[in-house]
């Protein structure tokens, strides 16, 4: 077993070269791997929130259909094997550690990221298990992510919102841009519900490509989404009209895909109820918005973020909802701490605490919720955090044990 596992200290090492957008490392990584990346056929997924989800649910929509699926999304909320799933199933250590093996040979003598290895190993898999479709979701942004080498079928952009600022733009309209950099001449591309702005920066780029531009509210609709759709929250809802639109899409070309497999749907950690408590992984304010609008009620809220978010503006989207809260340290080493947090809350106008441990602010949240008449416990603010969730509630996906992340956007390298 430790053999195996020998692929962590290879990905944890590849964390010194931090995050270096670009196309030239990964292309190079797979022309000596035999590029794998063009050996199925892809669908590539970008936005701000929701890609994952919507990544979830077109992979569930083929796989019901007959087809042989490879999905690819990040981070993971607790073990590195939960960002590969194959057939539906995630991927097991064995299938890791060949795949790293091959992908640290081939990068002798590169300056390979964190990112770059796990894509590399993605488009492996994806070979090794003769798989007909890729579903790919992007890191970062888009135009400059290591995904981007693909050429896909067809492209799928969420919703977009201000998040990463420091690398991908300062306005809505910069930040669209980088999305649309994925759409691939001749080849569709779907845009979730999303503002006026940000439509005409994406139709913009489709028309400048020659590219099909379909708006997925005017093919799809809510009525569509059958009665045993597992996912909850309305944000949910709106990624499954996404999806439906880029399935119906690819229709249009002759694939076959099955609406049954929004059935199967399995995404972890986003507005996921265990007992009493809901957990999210909402970070940013769109998304917090977003959680806000899905809750029924008020919550005592339980939160931690990494101190490179907007929190302050987050923490105001959620506010009007929380009757109490609790502030805890992530476990990721960009976090705030819990007595900054908790400031930050109380001038939200919170009533709140920092706690030691989640452990234990979930244990308090819980009696103050009866308290307040059985209001829910919220936990929310950071995907590491909704991990470590999932764990202490019994309820983690993947292999259970905390794997490293790569590391923040900020930490930039070479060009």
């Amino acid at each position: 077993m430790a053999e195996n596992l020998s692929f962590l200290d290879m990905l944890a090492r590849l964390r010194r070269f931090g995050v270096r957008p670009g196309l030239d490392g990964i292309t190079e990584l797979c022309r000596r791997l035999g590029d794998p990346q063009k050996r199925a056929r892809s669908v590539h997924i970008a936005g701000t929130n929701g890609k994952g989800a919507v990544a979830a649910m077109v992979d569930a929509a083929l796989s019901r259909a007959g087809a042989a699926t490879l999905r690819y999304t990040s981070p993971h909320l607790v073990s590195v094997n939960e960002r590969f799933s194959i057939c539906g199933k995630t991927v097991q250590d064995d299938l890791l550690a060949e795949c790293a093996a091959e992908t640290e040979s081939a990068a002798a003598g590169l300056e390979i990221t964190f990112f770059e290895a796990l894509t590399a190993m993605a488009f492996l898999m994806a070979v090794k298990a003769g798989v007909d479709w890729m579903v790919l979701e992007t890191g970062l942004g888009g135009r400059l992510d290591a995904t981007n080498i693909v050429e896909s079928d067809i492209s799928v952009i969420t919703k977009i919102g201000l998040d990463h600022c420091g690398v991908l733009g300062n306005t809505l309209a910069e930040i669209a841009a980088e999305k649309a950099g994925i759409v691939k001449a001749g080849r569709p591309v779907v845009l979730g519900r999303n503002t006026d702005e940000a439509r005409r920066v994406v139709e913009s780029a489709a028309a400048a490509r020659s590219s099909r531009f379909v708006y997925a509210p005017d093919i799809a609709s809510e009525s569509e989404i059958p009665p045993a759709f597992p996912l909850a929250g309305a944000f949910n809802r709106e990624n499954a009209v996404t999806a439906l639109a880029a399935l119906k899409t690819l229709a249009a070309g002759g694939v076959a895909w099955s609406i049954d497999g929004f059935a199967d749907v399995v995404w972890p950690g986003r507005f996921q109820t265990i007992g009493d408590v809901v957990v999210d992984g909402a970070h940013n304010p769109p998304a917090m918005e977003a959680l806000a609008a899905s809750l029924d009620g008020d919550v005592v809220l339980v939160a931690g973020f990494c101190a490179d978010k907007a929190v302050d503006e987050a923490l105001s989207a959620i506010a009007p909802r929380t009757v109490e809260a609790f502030a805890v340290r992530t476990n990721s080493p960009r976090s705030l701490e819990a007595g900054e947090l908790a400031a930050k809350m109380r001038a939200c106008g919170m009533d709140a605490s920092p706690s030691p441990c989640l452990a234990s602010a979930i244990e308090e949240a819980r009696r103050r919720a009866a308290a307040h008449g059985g209001a829910k416990v919220l936990v929310c603010g950071s995907l590491f955090l909704a991990g470590e969730a999932l764990v202490l509630l019994g309820a983690a996906p993947g292999a259970g044990r905390f794997d490293p992340e790569e590391p923040p956007p900020e930490t930039l390298t070479g060009g």
